[in-house]
């Protein structure tokens, strides 16, 4: 890995956790959640047509750009729910986990083995992921369902991220999210709709953050566009797919301190300990053969 592409990946993996930090304590997740995105359309376009790009060839990859919108619909509806019900320092490393579960999809489904080193990197991830939501004295597993949406992100982000990879061998980054979230943005918008409480019109669950908190919400959105940039660059530079996701697993000691220090989530000696042996435990997949 380059110097400049281990740069681009150290950087997007210290942006990556506020978005997460900022749906975790907004009072309007879901409005956030669609701001991000409505932010990515934006930047992309004023990228693609300052520089007289042609957004239009990224339907030249109008596969892999369907599977990865369909995903970070899955993926973001799975992180909202998550965020709700738990602490941003237990569910965001789980939620970050995803080599493992192209490890377990390819081990499944395309019938490929692995080492005795990529079986104990998977169990450091479970044994991480487990103890991170498990808190002394309490039931074993005590809080399943954002225990479940967390893994079922991780799924979708390592979906995801296979798909971009492959996508930007023939595109641009700011034309594939240009064309992309025409699409996305509509499906966010009824996805983060289907459980909106009853008596709360549309505007109050989706839009009423632009004018209450407006900066909040644009600092979310840009610092998550230019994170998801960096990384496409990096793939458009050729960087590996595993190499670049056990880079990235920086951000996972990073989420715990935000949860532990700014919203006061509790263990964090505990939570830390655990996310580091986590964020080790994928590492060791991806470098693992």
């Amino acid at each position: 890995m380059s110097g400049l592409i281990l740069f681009l990946v150290v950087a997007s993996a210290a942006l990556h956790p506020l978005r997460e930090f900022y749906i975790k304590g907004d009072a309007t997740p879901e409005g956030l959640t669609l701001a991000v995105n409505i932010w990515f359309w934006i930047l992309a376009a004023v990228h693609v047509f300052a520089v007289g790009m042609d957004p239009w060839a990224a339907f030249e990859v109008w596969p892999m750009m369907t599977v990865s919108g369909l995903c970070l619909l899955f993926y973001y509806w799975c992180i909202v729910e998550a965020m709700r019900a738990g602490d941003l320092s237990i569910y965001y490393p789980i939620t970050r986990s995803s080599p493992m579960f192209v490890v377990v999809f390819s081990f499944l489904v395309l019938g490929e083995t692995y080492s005795a080193a990529m079986l104990v990197g998977i169990a450091l991830v479970l044994i991480g992921a487990f103890m991170l939501q498990y808190a002394p004295g309490a039931r074993l597993l005590s809080e399943p369902r954002p225990l479940i949406l967390a893994f079922l992100a991780m799924c979708g982000h390592g979906a995801i991220s296979l798909a971009d990879a492959a996508a930007m061998q023939k595109v641009g980054p700011a034309q594939f999210m240009f064309v992309m979230y025409i699409f996305v943005i509509p499906g966010m918008a009824f996805v983060l709709s289907i459980n909106r409480p009853a008596g709360r019109g549309l505007y109050r669950h989706l839009f009423i953050g632009w004018r209450r908190t407006p900066v909040r919400f644009a600092v979310a959105g840009i610092t998550a566009y230019v994170s998801y940039y960096m990384i496409l660059i990096a793939f458009q530079m050729g960087a590996n797919v595993a190499a670049v996701s056990a880079v990235r697993q920086v951000s996972i000691p990073f989420s715990v301190l935000l949860g532990c220090l700014i919203y006061k989530e509790a263990r964090m000696t505990a939570r830390l300990a655990w996310s580091i042996l986590l964020a080790l435990g994928v590492a060791v997949i991806v470098v693992a053969k």
